[in-house]
């Protein structure tokens, strides 16, 4: 399975612009900025490859799906529900 980034690989210094009574409200709160972002662009990244592999694969599923339909799964007819 491929990750979907290089964990080992070294932090860099990033220069954003948050609203300021959020980073307050944050900072006040004890919350990590570094860690929260790292969390949601994972997730995003998540999303976005899920997204684009099933674009990339719709076609495929499409057909599997047909023939699944039309020929019926391996072991139907042993099932019992």
């Amino acid at each position: 399975m491929q990750h979907l980034y290089d964990y080992a690989a070294p932090k860099k210094a990033t220069n954003l612009s948050l609203n300021s009574d959020l980073i307050k409200k944050s900072k006040e709160l004890n919350i990590n900025l570094s860690a929260t972002l790292e969390k949601a662009l994972r997730e995003k990244l998540a999303q976005a490859e899920s997204i684009q592999w099933l674009e990339e694969n719709k076609n495929a599923i499409k057909a599997y799906n047909e023939f699944i339909e039309e020929q019926g799964s391996f072991g139907d007819e042993y099932r019992s529900f």
